[in-house]
């Protein structure tokens, strides 16, 4: 899978760099990091929607479209596939860390 999210990257980053005619990645760039961020909530949405609805097709395919528009933040925004495996295994080995959550009342 890695290898695929690299290449997907790649092709993001090549798209960043050498623009081509009638291209989205290229459109998402010249738009700039607000579209961007807009497209990721869009998408985080419909994920959520799909998996609501418990259609494993149309949450793999919102999962998709949602690591394609973080991959071309993460572009813009300088940080590597590498980047963030980093940091996944850095959490991965940490054990223990539970983080304590705020009970709330949701009757108020």
């Amino acid at each position: 899978m890695s290898d695929c999210i690299q290449s997907v990257y790649d092709t993001i980053t090549d798209r960043r760099d050498n623009p081509a005619e009638k291209s989205y990645t290229c459109y998402l760039f010249e738009q700039g990091l607000d579209k961007m961020l807009k497209k990721i909530g869009e998408e985080t949405a419909e994920t959520i929607i799909a998996a609501k609805n418990n259609d494993n097709g149309d949450t793999i395919g919102e999962i998709s479209d949602l690591a394609y528009h973080v991959l071309v933040m993460m572009a813009h925004q300088g940080i590597t596939p590498a980047d963030v495996a980093a940091e996944l295994e850095r959490r991965h080995c940490k054990a223990g860390n539970l983080k304590t959550f705020h009970k709330t009342d949701k009757n108020t």
